[in-house]
Formats: C-alpha cells, sequence, structure tokens
C-alpha cells in the first residue's frame, strides 16, 4: 500500500470503532435499570431519527437533485426510503425467529445490522475524503466519531440486558463499527473507480429509511414499555441536541 492510504485508513477506522466508547456504559452499574433503559432506548432512537430527517436524507436530495432534477430526485429517494422500510420487516422476521420472543435481542441485532449498512458507506466517504483532502477527512472523521457514539449504546444496551452479557454487547457494538473500515478498505481495493456522490446518496437514503423504520416500529414501544415518561423525554431531547450540534459544528 502507498503510505499516503494509512492516514485516512485510520481515520475512517477511527471513526469506526468509536461506537465501542458508547458500548462500554454497559459497564456502570444504574440502581433503576428500566429508566436508565427506557432513556437510553428514547435516546438512541431521537439520534437515529434526528440523523435522517436532518441530514442523511436532505444531503442525500441535493446531491440526487443535481444528478436527475427534483421531481426524480425525490422520486429515486422516496422509493429507496420504503426499500428500507422493506427491509427491515423481512430482516425482523428473521431476526424474531432468533429471538425467542426477546424484543430488546431482537432491537439490539436489528440495531447492529442498520447501523452497519450506516457505517458502511461513511467509511468509504471518510477515506475518500481524507485522501483527497486530509483536513476535510479529519473533521468529516471527528463529526462520525461524534454520532457513532451514541449508536454504540443503541446496540450494546439492548444485547447486554437481554443477554446479561456485557461483553456480547460491547462486541456487537464493535462488529458495527467494523463496517467502517471495511468500507474504507473497499473504497481503496476494489470500488474506487465505481463509488461516486449518487452511489452514495442511495444508499444513505436507503439507510434513513432502516434507521427510521427501526426507530418507530421496534425501539419506541420497547422505550415506552417501561412507563418511565420523563426518562423518555429527557432521552428524546438530549438526542435531537446531540445530532443538531453535530451539524452545527461539522
Amino acid at each position: 500500500m502507498n503510505e499516503n492510504i494509512w492516514i485516512p485508513l485510520f481515520i475512517s477506522s477511527m471513526a469506526g470503532f468509536s461506537t465501542v466508547i458508547g458500548g462500554l456504559v454497559v459497564f456502570k452499574k444504574f440502581r433503576d435499570q428500566e429508566a436508565f433503559l427506557s432513556f437510553a432506548l428514547s435516546f438512541s432512537l431521537s439520534v437515529m431519527i434526528s440523523l435522517s430527517i436532518f441530514e442523511l436524507i436532505p444531503e442525500s436530495v441535493k446531491t440526487l437533485t443535481k444528478a436527475y432534477g427534483f421531481a426524480w430526485a425525490i422520486l429515486v429517494a422516496v422509493a429507496v426510503f420504503f426499500l428500507g422500510k422493506i427491509i427491515v420487516t423481512e430482516v425482523n422476521k428473521k431476526v424474531t425467529l432468533l429471538s425467542n420472543n426477546n424484543n430488546l435481542y431482537k432491537v439490539g441485532i436489528l440495531s447492529m445490522f442498520a447501523l452497519m449498512i450506516h457505517n458502511f458507506p461513511e467509511g468509504i466517504a471518510t477515506f475518500m475524503t481524507a485522501y483527497n483532502d486530509l483536513s476535510m477527512g479529519i473533521s468529516l472523521g471527528i463529526a462520525i466519531m461524534l454520532h457513532n457514539i451514541p449508536e454504540g449504546i443503541s446496540i450494546s444496551v439492548p444485547i447486554f440486558y437481554a443477554t446479561g452479557s456485557r461483553g456480547r454487547g460491547l462486541l456487537y457494538s464493535f462488529v458495527s463499527g467494523v463496517a467502517e473500515p471495511l468500507g474504507a478498505l473497499m473504497a481503496f481495493l476494489i470500488l474506487k473507480r465505481f463509488i461516486n456522490d449518487v452511489t452514495i446518496s442511495i444508499v444513505l437514503v436507503l439507510v434513513a429509511g432502516i434507521m427510521i423504520t427501526l426507530a418507530i416500529e421496534e425501539m419506541l414501544p420497547e422505550a415506552n414499555k417501561y412507563n418511565k415518561k420523563t426518562q423518555n423525554v429527557f432521552g428524546l431531547i438530549l438526542g435531537l441536541i446531540l445530532v443538531i450540534i453535530n451539524l452545527l459544528l461539522f
């Protein structure tokens, strides 16, 4: 490998593996576990929805509009968004068979699946940006690190409470982060000639469809199940604020 590759790859890897920082929350003990679980789920779903609505969808539609015009961009975005919804429905059926009716485990697995798909194009984007403009790549890497931390929480917390295994919760958050450097490697070794802003935008709209569906259909009912309204509201507000700060800074 050319030595110029290592720094972009390192930036992509650090951005991806920051999910583990969020995953470490399972090692802290909370007196009211239901309150914490309710907060963590509400916080995670707020991040997923806010990230999709304020960043993934608008930026992708803007790119698609430049390529195809506004009408076609909206048509493509809506079609791909609902494809994401269909994917969640189909994967949910398979995961339900494996989860033995354990809703928390199902939420954790679906979150890991959604965020792996999310992190893969992020890894491509981070690598390609850093490869072409190091300072811009560093800024993008920091931004992705900040929103990957709560993503790690959204995986590790439900997995831990479903299985009682802190190690498994942390491992699954790590696995989701692997997709980021994997995307970077694929970008360099195989996909560099075929990747463009349009294909990345389409994938990110797909991710938005997956994350919003997962948040509303799976995570929200699970968060409400514990009847901890204060923690729910606090988690929703904090998740929204975090995404807005991330967007304003980067």
